[in-house]
């Protein structure tokens, strides 16, 4: 991932997932590697219901998807599920601003069963809030949910000394305020002494690019970062040419999360549909 992060995606080898029935898609992917066996964690959508949950996917031998399951859902939407080892245990920490609150899952039967551990109480609601633990201390990036300039363009730290906390807010939150580079886009990774965030570019659309925050400085006082040039798809990844989401790290491999944009006659009518107050959730799009 510090390759890809460094250079961008070019001469990257792909291997994409299973395609996604209509009106549905998988993002924020996130993978842990327990036992000799890969898991990739992702937020699984569905456009009817806009609601989110998480699905687990065990990959064979070969690097393919061999098994699919539901693991974790939940009254309000969930995505960004960032799954980590620590203390003894697995921890998934899935974005959940809808429910008011950042909650931290505990793996009680690995991967599908998850017991919400302990709620984690922030400077406000976050979202995307991604976990990093670096020289003794455990760190959380994140976006506010306040409104949609913040959670586009505002940065904010946390700091603790135990994953269970107490957590406390950076004193210069914001730390960073730029619709270019702010909310966090996949895990971070720790080169050459410094922190490489992933990050989104909003400036065009959500989801649109990713950049590289090189962070020089972090500490419970001082924060200093640096942004990336753009990290956009590659143009034969069309129809997933449309953004670049989420890049996080899987052992030897990264995982992306690249965007296509549906405009489709079903599409236009379901957002007809909705944008009129009419929609059905038992609707269904003609076959094609």
């Amino acid at each position: 991932m510090t390759e890809i992060l460094a250079q961008g995606l070019a001469g990257a080898a792909i291997r994409w997932f299973p395609q996604e029935p209509a009106f549905t898609f998988l993002a924020d992917p996130f993978g842990i590697e327990v036992d000799g066996v890969g898991y990739v964690f992702a937020e699984a959508y569905d456009y009817r219901t806009r609601h989110g949950v998480i699905d687990v996917f065990t990959l064979g031998p070969d690097g393919a998807v061999s098994e699919r399951a539901r693991c974790l859902q939940e009254a309000w939407h969930l995505s960004y599920p960032q799954v980590f080892a620590a203390e003894g245990a697995i921890w998934m920490l899935p974005e959940a601003h809808r429910s008011g609150r950042l909650t931290l899952y505990r793996a009680a039967r690995f991967p599908l069963e998850w017991v919400a551990e302990r709620e984690i109480a922030l400077d406000c609601v976050p979202v995307d809030a991604t976990i990093l633990h670096h020289q003794g201390t455990w760190w959380l990036f994140y976006s506010p949910a306040t409104t949609k300039q913040t959670r586009m363009g505002h940065l904010h730290v946390a700091f603790a000394d135990a994953l269970s906390g107490p957590w406390h807010p950076h004193p210069g939150n914001p730390v960073r305020i730029d619709p270019a580079s702010s909310r966090p886009g996949g895990t971070p990774i720790v080169a050459g002494g410094q922190i490489l965030l992933p990050v989104q570019d909003c400036t065009r659309t959500y989801g649109g690019a990713l950049r590289t925050l090189t962070i020089a400085t972090l500490d419970k006082t001082a924060f200093v970062a640096t942004a990336g040039p753009a990290l956009r798809p590659r143009a034969d990844f069309a129809p997933y040419d449309a953004g670049l989401h989420t890049m996080s790290a899987f052992g030897s491999q990264t995982l992306i999360d690249a965007k296509r944009i549906d405009r489709s006659l079903a599409g236009m009518m379901l957002d007809l549909k909705r944008s009129l107050g009419r929609y059905d959730p038992e609707w269904r799009a003609p076959p094609r």
